[in-house]
């Protein structure tokens, strides 16, 4: 599909050149389901958003465009407008540099696909706990796709369940979603030892999480 004749934002102008094609790349994928003012605005919501917690901006063309199109993809999703392939599952935390971090990559890796995980902070942090990153390494899982996101509420829609790690009532409640906090430690300037524990923990409460949707753990 030709976006170059569609309507944009009226006097919309992107701070970088590149934001431009990545909304026409996006416009094409959700063809039928945004239109192009919304995708556009997607992208510039969620580049905005990252740029206020990115201190290292080479990854941030790559990161937006992974952000806006999931934020896209669970919005399509509470609308009806495209079909649950999974179980969803929302962790959220203050930083999403630790906790809902772990949270959702062992879930992924545990369900073996059969849930699909997102994850978000009230207040993210600039860049993953690099002791949350060592104690995942330690299982063979790598962390090196995942970066610090702020919690949106299309995320919230999406979900069938959120986990919630500390964050108050920064998340927003919809009806017909199952709603969990887990009491869990901040693993922010704890040592290597103490982050492991809290890596246990999460991962023995999610086999408890995924036999409740129905779905068999998988070994580590």
């Amino acid at each position: 599909m030709d976006v170059s004749n569609r309507r944009a934002l009226p006097g919309l102008a992107y701070p970088e050149d590149y934001l431009k094609r990545l909304a026409d790349d996006l416009a094409v994928r959700f063809t039928g389901i945004f239109s192009l003012e919304t995708v556009e605005r997607y992208v510039l919501e969620s580049y905005a958003a990252l740029l206020r917690v990115s201190r290292v901006k080479a990854h941030l063309a790559t990161r937006t465009v992974r952000f806006a199109a999931d934020r896209l993809t669970a919005l399509a999703q509470a609308k009806g407008a495209v079909p649950y392939e999974a179980h969803e599952v929302l962790f959220v935390c203050v930083q999403n540099a630790g906790r809902s971090q772990m949270a959702a990559v062992l879930t992924a890796t545990l369900s073996g696909g059969a849930v699909h995980v997102r994850s978000a902070g009230s207040m993210p942090s600039h860049e993953l706990n690099p002791a949350v990153i060592a104690v995942m390494e330690e299982l063979g899982l790598s962390m090196s796709q995942e970066f610090p996101k702020p919690l949106t509420d299309d995320v919230v829609q999406a979900a069938d369940v959120v986990v919630t790690m500390g964050c108050g009532d920064a998340c927003p409640i919809y009806p017909g979603k199952q709603y969990q906090d887990w009491d869990l430690t901040d693993p922010d300037g704890l040592d290597i030892d103490e982050v492991r524990q809290i890596r246990d923990d999460i991962a023995d409460r999610i086999r408890t999480l995924l036999a409740g949707l129905g779905v068999s753990a998988v070994a580590l």
